[in-house]
């Protein structure tokens, strides 16, 4: 596996490449590799000659600064992984790499679908994965990039920040991984105190309830009712749950046939923020 820390290698290499017509897919990562990551990397190798991952953990997209520096960050163990499924390049650049003057995000316009879920209690969020995957992009220039749908709502902006700059990308997701117990693969977790980690699964439950009572109730009517199961959990926090039109993202309360609904949920486990999902 290559590995290039500057554009300019990473650019040269790729640019040699392209020479015999290679199709380059693209995976785009913060690190903390499972499974999930790994998934939508042997899914690019079926339909690329060309496999790119970056590590990068970008600055503009956390809120919170305290989240930020405990993110974790396991590079030596990402490479074994990465190796053991015979990734072609990754790019792993410092943060002045991609921000050469400030390290700040540009402002997007992704015609509400950022003001949604995430986009209410993580301000400025979007626009810090709108500025580092289209700089990303640029630099790459892959033919398809690859999302998981753990973070729909992300998928689904950066779908429309490639329609709307008229980016000649595909953009792919991939399913959610889980562990045995339910609980959604996440960098996240190797953080959670063993108390958390027991009970964490209880989200993803809660989101299969919920899915079996959509099909007789309300999504106003199973909100509050996952709301009130929160409120009994003595561990885990509600921030969030919504039934959202999985197109516009928008808050749904009353269903209307042929349209498609997901449920998204985000819950503290103790510091540490879980977020979930599952289609309708």
């Amino acid at each position: 596996m290559q590995v290039f820390e500057t554009k300019k290698d990473l650019q040269d290499y790729l640019f040699k490449k392209s020479q015999q017509n290679l199709t380059i897919g693209f995976v785009p990562t913060m690190g903390a590799l499972h499974e999930g990551h790994l998934s939508l990397i042997k899914k690019a190798q079926k339909k690329n000659n060309l496999i790119v991952v970056s590590i990068f953990v970008n600055p503009t997209q956390f809120n919170n600064p305290e989240d930020l520096i405990k993110y974790p960050k396991t590079l030596k163990n990402d490479i074994t992984l990465l190796e053991s499924i015979h990734c072609d390049v990754l790019f792993s650049p410092p943060v002045h790499e991609l921000y050469t003057d400030k390290v700040l995000a540009t402002s997007f316009n992704f015609d509400g679908l950022e003001h949604q879920m995430e986009g209410k209690f993580r301000e400025g969020h979007f626009d810090g994965v709108g500025t580092i995957v289209k700089t990303l992009f640029e630099i790459v220039k892959p033919k398809n990039a690859y999302f998981g749908e753990k973070d729909f709502q992300q998928l689904q902006i950066i779908k429309q920040m490639v329609l709307k700059h008229q980016l000649p990308i595909k953009i792919k997701g991939g399913k959610i991984f889980r562990e045995k117990d339910g609980l959604a693969m996440s960098s996240r977790n190797a953080a959670l105190l063993m108390e958390y980690r027991k009970a964490a699964p209880f989200i993803f439950k809660i989101l299969k309830k919920a899915k079996k009572r959509f099909s007789t109730q309300n999504p106003d009517e199973v909100t509050r009712w996952v709301e009130k199961q929160f409120k009994k959990h003595p561990l885990l926090k509600l921030e969030y749950f919504t039934i959202a039109d999985q197109k516009t993202l928008k808050t749904a309360h009353l269903k209307e046939s042929n349209q498609q609904y997901r449920a998204f949920i985000a819950v503290f486990a103790d510091k540490i923020r879980l977020i979930d999902n599952i289609q309708l």
